[in-house]
C-alpha cells in the first residue's frame, strides 16, 4: 500500500489548532502523537484499533494514552489525503461538540484545500 499523504488543517488564519494544542501537551504525548500521524501517514485507510477508529460522519481519531490520559486526534480524508482537524484530551468519550467542529473543518477544506493547509510541519 502506498504511503498516504498527510496534512494538517489550517484556519483562516493560517494557524493549525493541531500545532497550538501540541505545543500545550508534554514532550512524551507530544511524541506519542508524533508517532500515530507518522503510522497513519504509512498505513492510511488500514489503520485500526487501538491506534485509531472511526467515529461517525467521515470522521476518524488517532488514540494513544500517555501519563494516564487519553489523547485523540481528529481527521478525515479527502481525495486519498488524511487532513488532520484538531487534537484533545479524552474522558468518557469524544464530546460530539468535538466531532462537529471536525466535519466543519472538513468543510471547510473541501471548499479550498490550499487555504486550509498548514504551510509547516509537526516539530
Amino acid at each position: 500500500m502506498p504511503k498516504t499523504d498527510v496534512v494538517i488543517f489550517a484556519e483562516e488564519d493560517g494557524s493549525s489548532p493541531l500545532i497550538d494544542w501540541l505545543d500545550s501537551l508534554s514532550p512524551k504525548a507530544q511524541d506519542k502523537c508524533i508517532v500515530r500521524v507518522e503510522r497513519l501517514a504509512e498505513k492510511g485507510y488500514e489503520l485500526r484499533r487501538p491506534e485509531a477508529d472511526f467515529l461517525r460522519d467521515g470522521i476518524y481519531e488517532l488514540r494513544w494514552k500517555s501519563e494516564g490520559v487519553q489523547f485523540r486526534v481528529l481527521y478525515f480524508f479527502y481525495k486519498g489525503k488524511a487532513v488532520i482537524s484538531h487534537g484533545l484530551k479524552k474522558e468518557a468519550e469524544v464530546p460530539p461538540k468535538e466531532v462537529d467542529m471536525a466535519i466543519r473543518r472538513r468543510e471547510m477544506f473541501e471548499k479550498d484545500p490550499n487555504k486550509h493547509a498548514y504551510e509547516g510541519g509537526l516539530k
